[in-house]
């Protein structure tokens, strides 16, 4: 497979062409950013940790019957991917109530959701990702009705394989968001990655944060814990 112009650089990964039309490599980065890009450092191991934790997760993901974009891993932090064409929106699943449900609604951080919740965000950091719901999706041509309903059968599908994962593995899966795309058969497929940075995890004894949240709140040891989930997971690193 030939690695060709990098087509996206996002705040964590690059996209970069080959000479297979329906496939991409990704390149995860040790960039880590937060408050929509405002602070970024560099974190040594994160790309590869992020990189080899995604491809667990998305084959786990295969063998429950969830469509995914990967397809193989190429290098430490390269992976090839199923070219699709993304929509520009966030589906997040939300367990416990963390982030910016708390500061949303006010409520206390850690209440368990009963039963989860299941919201939309638009894609787009320049305007801070805002909350929509279905109907902007659909008015606004980010997507049809019929592909916003099956990202959310995915999505709950993907909740109830991997908070059983991380159950097993003594963690709670609070919450995470997805993103999915359209491959040229017309499906919808689970695209992006699925890592800490984009999940929030917590020890289930302890709660201890095992996420970005550590990076997003000066806790440290940000690298630390991430290779910590990935060892009681199982993740060869």
């Amino acid at each position: 497979m030939e690695k060709r112009e990098e087509l996206y650089r996002g705040k964590a990964k690059s996209v970069y062409k080959t000479d297979d039309a329906d496939r991409l490599i990704l390149l995860f980065r040790n960039d880590t950013s937060a408050f929509d890009g405002k602070r970024i450092e560099q974190l040594d191991r994160k790309g590869m940790v992020n990189n080899k934790f995604n491809a667990f997760i998305m084959q786990k993901l295969e063998a429950a019957g969830i469509p995914t974009q990967f397809d193989k891993l190429l290098a430490d932090n390269e992976v090839l991917v199923k070219k699709l064409d993304m929509i520009p929106v966030e589906c997040v699943v939300r367990n416990y109530a963390a982030g910016s449900l708390v500061k949303r609604l006010g409520v206390e951080e850690g209440i368990k959701l009963n039963p989860y919740t299941f919201e939309l965000f638009l894609k787009d950091d320049a305007k801070g990702d805002p909350f929509i719901n279905d109907s902007h999706v659909v008015a606004f041509g980010w997507g049809t009705a019929e592909q916003l309903a099956r990202m959310k059968e995915l999505s709950l599908k993907v909740n109830e394989v991997l908070s059983k994962l991380f159950d097993d593995a003594g963690l709670l899966l609070v919450d995470f968001k997805l993103e999915f795309g359209v491959f040229r058969d017309g499906s919808i497929v689970l695209g992006d990655e699925f890592s800490p940075d984009g999940c929030r995890l917590w020890d289930k004894d302890t709660k201890k944060k095992m996420d970005k949240d550590r990076f997003r709140q000066g806790l440290g040891d940000v690298i630390e814990a991430y290779e910590e989930v990935a060892q009681r997971l199982g993740v060869p690193l």
